[in-house]
């Protein structure tokens, strides 16, 4: 059976039980040539089953990011897709092996930056973290890209600031302005938010 056949709408099931199922086999086989069928179709006609792809993926991604790692630039063109779906899993994708492939992003940055800027909630949670493991990569990156981050704490929705703020890792001569912006915003977010964002700051102030 192609891994295709195993795909949720390959089956004619709903959700995403089979898709994930599939990802967890794979994990465990570390069939090269079937994660290279996947990205293969990521391209399919059928948008659910480039959906469906994706989707394994990135579930793949989380348990085992180096059989998906190879194939960075088909994740990185994912984010010009017009099919949103695509364009928020491959930056999932992403995000799972960023700490793998560091330098192959960087090198495509201004496209993941641009996704972020004009991308649906998901794409710019998952973008936050692309960013923030590549800030934690080496000092040049962060050098680069911790500014960025920063401004984003003080500008993004109120929802998104513990979370993010959660993901950015903040060296010595960051942490000043990390405090100040998480303070100014505790106010802004609610009362759970509140105590992810104070558990944080007593963490960078110990």
């Amino acid at each position: 059976m192609s891994v295709i056949d195993r795909l949720a709408t390959s089956l004619g099931r709903r959700g995403d039980e089979a898709n994930q199922s599939l990802a967890a086999d794979l994990a465990q086989t570390r069939n090269a040539d079937d994660v290279a069928e996947l990205v293969a179709n990521l391209s399919h006609r059928n948008r659910r089953i480039a959906g469906d792809c994706v989707k394994t993926l990135y579930e793949l991604g989380y348990l085992a990011p180096d059989l998906i790692a190879p194939h960075v630039d088909a994740f990185l063109a994912l984010l010009d897709n017009k099919n949103n779906r695509l364009v928020w899993g491959g930056m999932i994708a992403l995000s799972t092996i960023a700490p793998l492939q560091p330098a192959a992003i960087h090198r495509q940055l201004d496209r993941v930056m641009a996704a972020i800027e004009s991308g649906s909630v998901i794409t710019v949670d998952a973008g936050i973290s692309v960013l923030a493991h590549l800030a934690a990569a080496n000092e040049s990156y962060g050098s680069e890209l911790v500014p960025w981050l920063l401004q984003h704490l003080r500008t993004c929705r109120p929802q998104s600031v513990a979370q993010h703020a959660e993901r950015i890792a903040i060296g010595a001569g960051d942490r000043d302005e990390f405090i100040e912006i998480l303070t100014t915003r505790v106010g802004d977010v609610s009362k759970g938010s509140q105590a992810r964002i104070r558990r944080l700051l007593r963490k960078l102030q110990q």
